[in-house]
């Protein structure tokens, strides 16, 4: 069994909007980052993605799934359950991520100073 994720993995006082670089929406980032050391139940991933609702993390997992980056398993057995896991593919994927998250850390000040320039000018939204 994989360790618990921990339910501060991702700091809610930078949200993934603030991210430049995205793969598909606003949560796979996210998603893959929480599958990186192994396969995951929808709940365990409900856990530090606690901001997205239900319906929305069932979007995004079913995105990733068409779009090649995790694959989708059904556990039979007496305790049947679903568990999902990054593919090569996917895998591919998180030292791109972790290159982002570096820039995206060194440079959040400047994101948001320039954000709420554009914002009190009332130039761009």
């Amino acid at each position: 069994m994989t360790t618990p994720l921990d339910p501060e993995m991702f700091d809610p006082v930078c949200p993934s909007d603030l991210m430049p670089f995205r793969v598909g929406d606003k949560w796979a980032g996210m998603i893959i980052q929480c599958l990186a050391y192994g396969p995951r139940r929808f709940s365990e991933l409900r856990v530090p993605l606690r901001s997205v609702t239900p319906k929305v993390l069932t979007q995004s997992l079913r995105a990733l799934e068409r779009d090649g980056f995790l694959v989708r398993t059904v556990q039979a057995g007496p305790a049947r359950h679903v568990e999902y896991a990054l593919t090569p593919l996917g895998r591919s994927l998180l030292e791109l991520l972790d290159a982002a998250r570096a820039w995206a850390e060194e440079h959040l000040e400047e994101v948001l100073d320039a954000r709420e320039a554009a914002s009190k000018d009332g130039r761009l939204r």
